[in-house]
Protein backbone atom coordinates (compact mmCIF):
# COMPACT_ATOMS: atom_id res chain seq x y z
CA UNK A 1 0.00 0.00 0.00
CA UNK A 2 1.34 3.16 -1.10
CA UNK A 3 1.68 6.19 1.59
CA UNK A 4 -1.44 7.88 -0.56
CA UNK A 5 -3.52 5.57 -0.54
CA UNK A 6 -2.70 4.97 3.38
CA UNK A 7 -3.40 8.78 4.39
CA UNK A 8 -6.76 8.49 2.26
CA UNK A 9 -8.14 5.25 3.89
CA UNK A 10 -6.93 6.80 7.45
CA UNK A 11 -8.70 10.25 6.66
CA UNK A 12 -11.59 8.33 5.51
CA UNK A 13 -12.33 6.51 8.85
CA UNK A 14 -11.97 9.85 10.39
CA UNK A 15 -14.39 11.63 8.68
CA UNK A 16 -16.60 8.87 8.47
CA UNK A 17 -16.93 8.28 12.22
CA UNK A 18 -16.15 11.61 13.02
CA UNK A 19 -18.87 13.37 10.93
CA UNK A 20 -20.80 10.07 11.73
CA UNK A 21 -21.07 11.25 15.56
CA UNK A 22 -21.81 14.67 14.48
CA UNK A 23 -24.75 13.41 12.51
CA UNK A 24 -26.37 10.94 14.66
CA UNK A 25 -26.40 13.26 17.82
CA UNK A 26 -27.94 16.14 16.01
CA UNK A 27 -29.89 15.35 12.74
CA UNK A 28 -33.55 14.59 13.79
CA UNK A 29 -35.09 11.19 14.07
CA UNK A 30 -31.60 9.63 14.58
CA UNK A 31 -31.78 7.36 17.59
CA UNK A 32 -28.65 8.62 19.23
CA UNK A 33 -29.59 12.32 19.25
CA UNK A 34 -29.56 12.67 23.04
CA UNK A 35 -28.80 16.52 23.64
CA UNK A 36 -27.78 15.48 27.47
CA UNK A 37 -24.64 13.99 26.31
CA UNK A 38 -23.95 15.08 23.19
CA UNK A 39 -20.80 16.91 23.44
CA UNK A 40 -19.19 13.96 25.81
CA UNK A 41 -20.53 11.66 23.07
CA UNK A 42 -19.03 13.52 20.34
CA UNK A 43 -15.70 14.13 21.52
CA UNK A 44 -15.38 10.40 22.62
CA UNK A 45 -16.73 9.68 18.80
CA UNK A 46 -13.51 11.63 17.45
CA UNK A 47 -11.20 10.20 19.81
CA UNK A 48 -11.98 7.18 18.70
CA UNK A 49 -12.04 8.08 14.92
CA UNK A 50 -8.46 9.41 15.28
CA UNK A 51 -8.12 6.03 17.14
CA UNK A 52 -8.82 4.14 14.24
CA UNK A 53 -7.65 5.98 11.35
CA UNK A 54 -4.47 6.06 13.02
CA UNK A 55 -4.48 2.23 13.22
CA UNK A 56 -5.60 1.97 9.37
CA UNK A 57 -2.77 3.87 7.97
CA UNK A 58 0.13 4.07 10.90
CA UNK A 59 1.95 1.17 9.68
CA UNK A 60 2.61 3.03 6.17
CA UNK A 61 2.84 6.67 6.41
CA UNK A 62 2.24 6.96 10.28
CA UNK A 63 -1.03 7.69 10.26
CA UNK A 64 -0.69 11.65 9.95
CA UNK A 65 -4.65 12.33 8.73
CA UNK A 66 -4.20 15.56 9.31
CA UNK A 67 -2.22 18.12 7.39
CA UNK A 68 -1.56 20.11 10.92
CA UNK A 69 0.54 16.79 11.26
CA UNK A 70 1.75 16.87 8.24
CA UNK A 71 2.98 20.77 7.73
CA UNK A 72 4.04 20.60 11.52
CA UNK A 73 6.59 17.26 10.69
CA UNK A 74 7.73 18.78 7.43
CA UNK A 75 8.85 21.88 9.16
CA UNK A 76 10.91 19.44 11.79
CA UNK A 77 12.41 17.87 8.86
CA UNK A 78 10.96 14.59 9.86
CA UNK A 79 9.05 14.53 6.47
CA UNK A 80 10.20 15.65 2.66
CA UNK A 81 8.03 18.20 0.57
CA UNK A 82 6.85 15.86 -2.12
CA UNK A 83 5.51 13.21 0.75
CA UNK A 84 3.91 16.37 2.44
CA UNK A 85 1.89 16.70 -0.92
CA UNK A 86 1.45 13.22 -1.12
CA UNK A 87 -0.09 13.09 2.17
CA UNK A 88 -2.11 15.76 1.93
CA UNK A 89 -3.64 15.03 -1.26
CA UNK A 90 -4.67 11.56 0.18
CA UNK A 91 -5.98 13.48 3.32
CA UNK A 92 -8.63 15.20 0.76
CA UNK A 93 -9.19 12.71 -1.11
CA UNK A 94 -10.14 10.21 1.88
CA UNK A 95 -12.40 12.88 3.76
CA UNK A 96 -14.55 13.72 0.57
CA UNK A 97 -15.69 9.96 0.50
CA UNK A 98 -16.22 9.58 3.41
CA UNK A 99 -18.53 13.23 3.59
CA UNK A 100 -20.38 11.25 0.58
CA UNK A 101 -20.79 8.03 2.93
CA UNK A 102 -22.05 10.34 5.75
CA UNK A 103 -24.90 11.59 3.47
CA UNK A 104 -26.09 8.56 1.66
CA UNK A 105 -26.16 6.92 4.81
CA UNK A 106 -27.99 9.78 6.78
CA UNK A 107 -30.35 10.37 3.45
CA UNK A 108 -33.69 10.39 5.14
CA UNK A 109 -32.65 12.35 8.35
CA UNK A 110 -31.58 15.67 6.18
CA UNK A 111 -35.42 15.97 4.98
CA UNK A 112 -36.29 15.70 8.86
CA UNK A 113 -34.27 17.89 10.02
CA UNK A 114 -35.22 21.90 9.86
CA UNK A 115 -31.99 23.69 11.03
CA UNK A 116 -29.76 24.91 8.30
CA UNK A 117 -26.61 25.13 11.50
CA UNK A 118 -27.42 21.72 12.76
CA UNK A 119 -26.73 20.18 9.16
CA UNK A 120 -23.45 22.53 8.55
CA UNK A 121 -22.40 21.35 11.99
CA UNK A 122 -22.54 17.59 10.78
CA UNK A 123 -19.69 18.57 8.69
CA UNK A 124 -17.73 22.11 9.73
CA UNK A 125 -16.76 23.60 12.60
CA UNK A 126 -18.41 26.89 14.13
CA UNK A 127 -17.88 28.64 17.13
CA UNK A 128 -19.95 29.29 19.96
CA UNK A 129 -19.03 33.11 19.88
CA UNK A 130 -18.03 34.39 16.42
CA UNK A 131 -14.58 36.47 17.70
CA UNK A 132 -12.38 36.33 14.68
CA UNK A 133 -9.17 36.13 17.01
CA UNK A 134 -10.11 34.85 19.30
CA UNK A 135 -11.62 32.27 17.39
CA UNK A 136 -8.34 31.64 15.42
CA UNK A 137 -6.49 31.87 19.02
CA UNK A 138 -8.66 28.66 20.16
CA UNK A 139 -7.64 26.69 17.23
CA UNK A 140 -3.66 27.86 17.41
CA UNK A 141 -3.85 26.54 21.00
CA UNK A 142 -5.99 23.44 20.54
CA UNK A 143 -3.65 22.42 17.50
CA UNK A 144 -0.41 23.60 19.67
CA UNK A 145 -1.76 21.36 22.10
CA UNK A 146 -1.89 18.05 19.63
CA UNK A 147 1.28 18.54 18.71
CA UNK A 148 3.20 18.95 21.21
CA UNK A 149 1.16 16.05 22.75
CA UNK A 150 1.89 14.14 19.68
CA UNK A 151 5.22 14.55 19.72
CA UNK A 152 5.65 13.54 23.82
CA UNK A 153 3.80 10.98 23.42
CA UNK A 154 6.58 9.65 21.01
CA UNK A 155 9.04 9.88 23.57
CA UNK A 156 7.62 7.27 25.70
CA UNK A 157 6.90 3.41 25.03
CA UNK A 158 4.15 1.82 24.84
CA UNK A 159 3.15 -1.78 24.33
CA UNK A 160 3.04 -3.01 20.87
CA UNK A 161 -0.24 -1.30 19.11
CA UNK A 162 -1.34 0.95 21.96
CA UNK A 163 -0.34 4.30 20.48
CA UNK A 164 -3.09 5.06 18.75
CA UNK A 165 -5.70 4.32 21.68
CA UNK A 166 -3.01 7.18 23.17
CA UNK A 167 -3.57 9.69 20.52
CA UNK A 168 -6.80 9.19 20.48
CA UNK A 169 -7.11 9.88 24.32
CA UNK A 170 -5.29 13.07 24.20
CA UNK A 171 -8.22 14.04 20.83
CA UNK A 172 -10.37 13.34 23.54
CA UNK A 173 -9.12 15.17 26.08
CA UNK A 174 -8.55 18.23 23.53
CA UNK A 175 -12.13 18.43 22.89
CA UNK A 176 -13.57 18.24 26.69
CA UNK A 177 -11.22 21.17 28.00
CA UNK A 178 -10.52 23.30 24.71
CA UNK A 179 -13.05 22.19 22.28
CA UNK A 180 -15.91 24.24 23.41
CA UNK A 181 -14.90 27.86 21.87
CA UNK A 182 -14.60 26.50 18.05
CA UNK A 183 -15.59 23.24 17.76
CA UNK A 184 -11.68 21.89 18.19
CA UNK A 185 -11.38 21.17 14.56
CA UNK A 186 -7.44 21.52 15.07
CA UNK A 187 -7.09 19.62 11.17
CA UNK A 188 -7.85 21.84 8.39
CA UNK A 189 -8.63 18.66 6.18
CA UNK A 190 -11.43 17.63 8.63
CA UNK A 191 -13.48 21.01 8.74
CA UNK A 192 -12.39 22.42 4.63
CA UNK A 193 -13.16 19.65 3.06
CA UNK A 194 -16.40 18.50 4.98
CA UNK A 195 -17.45 22.26 4.34
CA UNK A 196 -16.60 22.18 0.55
CA UNK A 197 -18.92 18.30 0.99
CA UNK A 198 -21.85 20.42 2.05
CA UNK A 199 -21.35 23.27 -0.25
CA UNK A 200 -21.67 20.01 -3.04
CA UNK A 201 -23.68 17.82 -1.82
CA UNK A 202 -27.51 18.13 -2.65
CA UNK A 203 -28.12 18.44 1.59
CA UNK A 204 -32.17 19.34 1.59
CA UNK A 205 -32.48 22.59 2.87
CA UNK A 206 -28.49 23.38 4.01
CA UNK A 207 -28.25 26.96 3.62
CA UNK A 208 -24.67 28.72 3.85
CA UNK A 209 -21.13 26.84 4.14
CA UNK A 210 -20.09 30.00 6.13
CA UNK A 211 -17.15 30.32 4.07
CA UNK A 212 -15.88 33.59 5.56
CA UNK A 213 -15.29 31.50 9.28
CA UNK A 214 -13.59 28.76 6.78
CA UNK A 215 -10.40 29.92 6.97
CA UNK A 216 -9.76 30.02 10.64
CA UNK A 217 -9.68 26.77 11.20
CA UNK A 218 -6.97 26.04 8.14
CA UNK A 219 -4.91 28.52 9.37
CA UNK A 220 -5.34 28.20 13.11
CA UNK A 221 -4.08 24.42 12.99
CA UNK A 222 -1.04 24.96 10.23
CA UNK A 223 0.41 27.77 12.70
CA UNK A 224 -0.57 25.68 16.07
CA UNK A 225 0.58 23.07 14.41
CA UNK A 226 4.04 24.21 13.53
CA UNK A 227 4.53 25.95 16.65
CA UNK A 228 3.73 22.58 18.66
CA UNK A 229 6.28 20.87 16.70
CA UNK A 230 9.03 23.91 17.05
CA UNK A 231 8.08 24.15 20.82
CA UNK A 232 9.09 20.45 21.33
CA UNK A 233 12.55 20.95 19.43
CA UNK A 234 13.11 23.84 21.93
CA UNK A 235 12.82 22.27 25.43
CA UNK A 236 13.76 19.34 24.86
CA UNK A 237 16.08 19.53 21.97
CA UNK A 238 17.57 22.64 22.56
CA UNK A 239 16.83 23.73 19.13
CA UNK A 240 15.92 27.48 18.31
CA UNK A 241 14.40 26.93 14.15
CA UNK A 242 13.03 29.70 12.05
CA UNK A 243 9.65 28.13 12.84
CA UNK A 244 9.71 28.61 16.33
CA UNK A 245 10.35 32.31 16.36
CA UNK A 246 7.93 32.96 13.42
CA UNK A 247 4.96 30.27 15.03
CA UNK A 248 5.35 31.72 18.44
CA UNK A 249 5.48 35.78 17.24
CA UNK A 250 2.42 34.88 15.24
CA UNK A 251 1.05 33.41 18.47
CA UNK A 252 1.77 36.61 20.62
CA UNK A 253 0.28 38.46 17.56
CA UNK A 254 -3.18 37.14 17.65
CA UNK A 255 -3.05 37.12 21.36
CA UNK A 256 -2.91 40.89 21.28
CA UNK A 257 -5.89 40.97 18.55
CA UNK A 258 -7.87 38.67 20.36
CA UNK A 259 -7.79 40.84 23.90
CA UNK A 260 -7.95 44.10 22.01
CA UNK A 261 -11.03 42.72 19.96
CA UNK A 262 -12.57 41.72 22.92
CA UNK A 263 -11.70 44.65 24.79
CA UNK A 264 -13.35 46.74 21.75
Amino acid sequence: MSEFLAEAIGTFILILFGCGVNAGTSLSKSLSNKSSNSWVVGTLGWGLAVTMGVYASGKVSGGHINPAVTVGLLTNGEINAISAINYISGQCIGAFIACIFIYFHYLPNWYKTESQDIKLGVFATSPSINSRWSNLLSEIIGTFALLFGLKFIGTNEFAEGLNPLIVGGLVCAIGISLGGTTGYAINPVRDFIPRLAHFILPIPGKGSSNWNYSWIPVIGPIVGGVMGVSFFSYLFEGLVTPYFIISLSVFILISILSYFEIKT
